[in-house]
């Protein structure tokens, strides 16, 4: 139909755009300080191979990228002080829908309430008001120095509710070309015996009073310092044949089959 196709009902896009699939993680909140609750995991949202986003969202719709199109890719830092959030992610560029995944929230800790976030922060001490997870992207955190919660699953209740602290676990995703589980909470306090620092979740949750692990959006544990969330991180991944090497922020490409992925550490672009 002279040079172009219709997507959708009235939507007309150029022969020459493409599908892209995504993992857009958040950077993790911050753990709270004097032995409190844990950060929670930045938001989590996918759509490659019917993969699940966190918080038990389903898979997303790929991405329709058009050729010469910049789209602009923004990765969040982790919360970097006491109870403070994580940074969003996003995708956004012309022609599409912003993919926008929030935040970790920041664990509770002294006279600071857990916060909301992308995945919850963990309560602090003797308090059962814990951080919200966001839907389709993380959990809530635990209460009572509970663990933050995490891309897979919610942070565990903490010390004086007989519970394990230990945060969430995250989310394995296949996008880069072999599983790689990312999305952990940050641990808060158990109780074993007397308070002691929990275990953070699988997928770079911080461990006892730890940061959550770069890129991976994990949140920090608690701590009597600052245990910071872990970076975020944006993939996309394009069929080989239409892949552009146009590209800043220094992404790390690689092949997978028949497909090109950019893995964002740092803020950058992509043109289609």
């Amino acid at each position: 139909m002279f040079g172009y196709r219709i997507l959708g009902f009235g939507s007309f896009h150029s022969s020459t755009d493409y599908s892209a699939d995504f993992l857009v993680i958040a950077g993790g909140g911050c753990g709270g300080g004097g032995g409190p609750g844990g950060g929670g995991a930045g938001g989590y949202r996918a759509s490659f191979n019917s993969e699940t986003s966190g918080g038990g969202g389903s898979s997303e719709t790929s991405l329709t990228l058009s050729l010469g199109v910049e789209y602009t890719v923004t990765v969040g830092g982790g919360g970097a002080s006491n109870s403070a959030n994580g940074a969003n992610s996003l995708i956004s560029g012309t022609g599409i829908t912003t993919i926008t995944s929030i935040g970790g929230g920041g664990g509770g800790g002294g006279s600071t309430a857990a916060k909301d976030g992308g995945s919850g922060g963990g309560a602090r001490q003797s308090f059962t008001t814990n951080g919200s997870g966001t839907a389709n992207q993380g959990y809530d955190g635990g209460t009572n120095n509970g663990g933050g919660g995490g891309a897979g699953e919610a942070g565990a209740t903490g010390y004086g509710a007989g519970g394990t602290g230990k945060g969430g676990d995250g989310v394995a995703s296949t996008i880069s070309g072999s599983s790689v589980l990312r999305g952990g909470g940050g641990g808060g306090y158990a109780l074993d015996g007397g308070a002691s620092p929990a275990a953070g979740g699988s997928g770079g949750g911080g461990n006892s009073g730890g940061s959550g692990t770069a890129n991976t959006g994990g949140g920090g544990a608690q701590s009597d310092g600052d245990a910071v969330g872990g970076s975020g991180v944006v993939i996309i991944r394009v069929p080989t044949a239409n892949f552009s090497s146009t590209t800043t922020g220094s992404p790390t490409v690689s092949t997978s089959g028949t497909d090109t992925i950019l893995v964002f550490n740092a803020s950058g672009s992509y043109t289609a």
